[in-house]
């Protein structure tokens, strides 16, 4: 079995993403036989509980400020609203259930609502993700105290081509918020995007920035960017659906312990891509016919690819300390 590794190169991971592609997919299939079971898939699913004005100026990002995407703006949601949303989400079959807000960061008003979100949704079973921007390293804390149990805080690209999609935060401020979680107790998950123009090396440099980390995500998010009217990358080129595969492909070779999800996107990936990315290496999607502001795949037709392929989702279990692991 693979050393797991934190001193990966741009130029060894440029190396794997220029390998055949059958040579590809068979050392990430066999690297993913060897941690989890090839034929079982984590299932989230994924609510936005504010939407829209959001200060930050993402290229990509329908709810910025910045951009003239027509989102209509909300303010955070009732509790109650929440919570309504993942019972319905655990009775579809979701084992996580994310809420995200259209945040630069939150205040700690807004905090005490989300905390209470937060105890709601584990008083279900089910597991717990939020991404609310930055945080402060009293926030996270904060959020593990109430039984968070996960973050997600994506990198989006490389640090060589970030200032291209966003100006008003850095690459630091998100690596700090990742810090600040990582030492709070919280899983991480961390990923990025793909189809916003950047380069193969980019790519290559984003799997290296979160493969690099002290400890690797747990979950590690691959989006292939929605186009939104609107926004700077309206009109971004797709990525070809042989390298989404391969980056796939890559994630699960250098962090060969963490979940690798399918998000944005997959409502215009073909089953026959979606099943490449799940030989791959991909083992996590998210449920639901929308994603924040963009579509995704639906529910049902993710049923039927799961029995064509003869895929089963995993179930969660806590155990006595009260800590998560699925089953």
């Amino acid at each position: 079995m693979a050393e797991t590794r934190h001193d990966w190169t741009v130029d060894e991971i440029l190396t794997l993403l220029d390998r055949p592609f059958n040579d590809l997919l068979f050392e990430a299939h066999t690297l993913h036989r060897a941690h989890f079971d090839p034929n079982q898939v984590q299932v989230s699913r994924l609510l936005s509980i504010k939407t829209g004005a959001c200060s930050e100026d993402c290229g990509y990002c329908s709810q910025s400020a910045h951009n003239d995407a027509d989102v209509e703006r909300e303010r955070l949601l009732p509790v109650e609203e929440v919570l309504a949303e993942a019972r319905k989400a655990k009775d579809e079959g979701a084992t996580r259930f994310c809420m995200g807000a259209a945040w630069r960061n939150p205040t700690d008003k807004n905090l005490e609502r989300v905390i209470e979100m937060v105890r709601g949704v584990r008083e279900m079973g089910l597991e717990t993700c939020m991404t609310l921007g930055m945080l402060t390293e009293m926030q996270a804390r904060r959020l593990k105290e109430s039984g968070l149990d996960y973050y997600n805080h994506n990198l989006d690209t490389s640090p060589e081509y970030y200032g291209e999609v966003i100006t008003t935060r850095t690459y630091q401020d998100r690596l700090d918020t990742l810090a600040h979680v990582r030492e709070a107790g919280i899983n991480v998950c961390s990923g990025g995007i793909l189809g916003m123009g950047e380069s193969r090396r980019d790519r290559a440099s984003l799997l290296q920035q979160l493969a690099n980390l002290p400890r690797h995500p747990e979950s590690v998010p691959i989006n292939n960017l929605v186009p939104v009217e609107g926004t700077p990358m309206a009109d971004a080129e797709p990525v070809d659906p042989l390298e989404f595969v391969r980056v796939v492909a890559v994630a699960r070779i250098i962090m060969p312990t963490s979940h690798v999800r399918l998000s944005a996107g997959r409502s215009e990936m073909s089953d026959e891509m979606q099943a490449l990315c799940f030989f791959a290496g991909a083992n996590s999607i998210f449920y639901g016919e929308k994603l924040l502001t963009t579509a995704n795949a639906t529910e049902n037709h993710d049923q039927q690819l799961f029995r064509r392929l003869g895929v089963n989702t995993l179930e969660v279990e806590r155990t006595a300390d009260d800590e998560t692991r699925v089953a």
